[in-house]
């Protein structure tokens, strides 16, 4: 058996909301210690005070060990650097990151998303920016209240580089968090992207209570859109039929938990769509990704009909049971 790596982990957070903070404090109790920077300062000061994320992760009991900074300076020297800021601002705080990151330095994605100015992955953005750094995704069915916790969790940890996937492994992996290897960075994304934008979906079908039979037909005919998209830009088949592909899908469309889900189950009850993004604390991916994953598929005459369906819902102004007639309307087709 592969000896551990008993060397002390120096891991850099960056982004403090929920998801943050917990890869903060499992990445604490694996033994490694953790920098975890917030932009706002009052989120240091709860953190570095009062052991709980008050904002973002209330009523959790962190430890003492973890230490919140607003400063990107702090986070120099580190052997990872996660990110976790939403996708949509990944490509300014990584140019604000940059001058503190050597290129020993490796890269974790833990955002989940598309930039919805330009279409690229989080991986494409930070080799960009940070084209020496070597680049680690780290995509699963977690959320987060539960990883904080310690309640049993897995992960992908995907990397072309095998070393730096084992170093990561024994510096964030125990029992209770169970990381998986995998060499297929773009699939480990485009699972955690576009699962997403089916969380909403499924919320929208729960708000409208159709129905457990059509929640569970939903995630099929999902996943089949995700395998589909993913097969275009080279992801593998089973890497979507795994942890961050099936599991993620598969958890997101499952419980108001998801940030994504909650989001839909108030637009399915009828909610406004502007009123909802206005009020919201943290960040539906999905809302973001859907407009950008609808103009790809137009583009590039991909057929994903349930993104479509999302898209014409929160972007196009129609109206949600118009879009569900028509989307059960469509041709019956080989299940594929």
């Amino acid at each position: 058996m592969e000896e551990k790596n008993t060397q002390i982990a120096q891991i850099g957070i960056v982004g403090a909301g929920a998801w943050g903070t917990a890869l903060a404090q499992q990445s604490i109790r694996a033994g490694s210690n953790v920098t975890l920077w917030a932009r706002e300062n009052e989120v240091v000061t709860s953190i570095n005070q009062r052991q709980e994320n008050e904002i973002f992760l209330p009523d959790v009991k962190l430890s003492n060990q973890i230490r919140a900074t607003s400063d990107l300076a702090e986070l120099s020297g580190m052997d990872f650097i996660f990110m976790v800021v939403p996708a949509q601002f990944c490509r300014s705080v990584l140019y604000d990151l940059k001058p503190y990151i050597s290129e020993n330095t490796a890269i974790v994605l833990c955002a989940k998303g598309i930039e919805q100015s330009t279409g690229k992955l989080m991986s494409e953005v930070v080799s960009e920016i940070l084209p020496k750094s070597p680049l680690v995704v780290l995509s699963g069915p977690t959320f987060a209240r539960e990883v904080a916790n310690g309640l049993p969790s897995a992960v992908t940890i995907a990397s072309k580089y095998q070393q730096i996937t084992q170093k990561l492994s024994d510096a964030i992996g125990q029992p209770t968090f169970r990381p998986y290897a995998s060499r297929d960075v773009v699939g480990a994304e485009i699972g955690g992207a576009l699962k997403n934008v089916f969380a909403i979906a499924c919320g929208i079908t729960t708000g409208r209570k159709m129905g457990d039979n059509a929640r569970a037909a939903l995630i099929t005919r999902s996943l089949s859109e995700i395998v589909r998209y993913g097969e275009r830009y080279g992801a593998e088949r089973s890497t979507i039929m795994g942890l961050c592909g099936l599991g993620d899908l598969i958890l997101t469309c499952s419980s108001p938990q998801s940030r994504n889900m909650s989001l839909g189950i108030a637009i399915g009850e009828g909610k406004s769509i502007d009123s909802l993004m206005e009020g919201r604390k943290t960040v539906a991916e999905g809302f973001h990704t859907a407009s950008i994953l609808a103009k790809i598929c137009r583009e590039e005459k991909i057929d994903l009909p349930i993104v479509m369906a999302v898209n014409d819902i929160l972007h196009e102004g129609k109206d949600v049971s118009t879009v569900i007639t028509d989307l059960l309307n469509r041709p019956f087709v080989p299940e594929i």
